[in-house]
């Protein structure tokens, strides 16, 4: 995470101005990233959850970018693991919904870090004003890194593939993300893999593997989502 005070915050970031080129390369990724057009009518799925070699059954729900209800045949016990699900259909939904530049990072004073433009995943811009200290890397009208911080909490998400819609946009298929301590040391990685089912030239959720490791294990879950219909 070298670099990581380049886009320090300050007392005084409300007075930060836009750099143009730096919105217009944000813009470029943005205008680029596959998503659900405004049309869409939401959808209804069932769920089929394995984690390390157990399965479990459920349904998923996705109404909006804010809307979405899951719900996972398990004992009391499993409410944490129902906690993670909701987090993660939740994400789905947030990422792949319809929404402007404009309602997203482009009502932020966007500008570039100070280094130079050789980084291998591309320039990094700062977008200033989120409350979380958000960086990107672009490279290629794709973003390819994401750093934010969040309390305590820091991390960095590293695209690793993408592919290439019907419409000619970039989905992300395979993504890994570090956890960093207050100290700088890597409490947690999750490395994450995406099957899209598309019918139509629309993009849903299709199967999504998570690798993650927690109190000293490596947990391996997978997302089957299966029979869509439209709401």
């Amino acid at each position: 995470m070298h670099g990581h005070d380049c886009c320090k915050e300050t007392k005084a970031e409300e007075t930060v101005q836009n750099d143009p080129a730096a919105k217009a390369l944000l813009q470029g990724a943005f205008d680029k990233t596959s998503r659900w057009g405004e049309t869409f009518p939401g959808i209804t799925a069932d769920l089929i959850l394995n984690q390390n070699g157990t399965e479990y059954k459920g349904k998923a729900t996705i109404k909006s970018s804010k809307e979405t209800e899951v719900s996972l045949e398990l004992g009391p016990e499993g409410e944490a693991l129902l906690g993670w699900l909701k987090n993660q259909v939740g994400m789905m939904a947030a990422h792949r919904a319809s929404r402007s530049f404009e309602e997203s990072d482009g009502k932020y004073a966007i500008t570039f870090a100070k280094e130079l433009d050789i980084h291998p995943l591309g320039r990094q811009i700062c977008i200033n004003g989120d409350g979380m200290n958000s960086r990107y890397r672009i490279k290629d009208n794709r973003i390819l890194q994401i750093s934010r911080s969040m309390g305590k909490m820091r991390f960095t998400i590293n695209i690793v593939e993408s592919m290439t819609t019907k419409d000619e946009k970039f989905l992300t298929t395979q993504y890994v993300v570090y956890y960093f301590t207050p100290e700088g040391q890597i409490s947690q990685v999750e490395n994450f893999t995406d099957t899209p089912f598309e019918i139509c030239g629309v993009y849903l959720p299709g199967t999504r593997r998570i690798i993650s490791v927690e109190n000293g294990e490596v947990i391996v879950r997978v997302l089957e989502f299966k029979n869509h219909r439209p709401l």
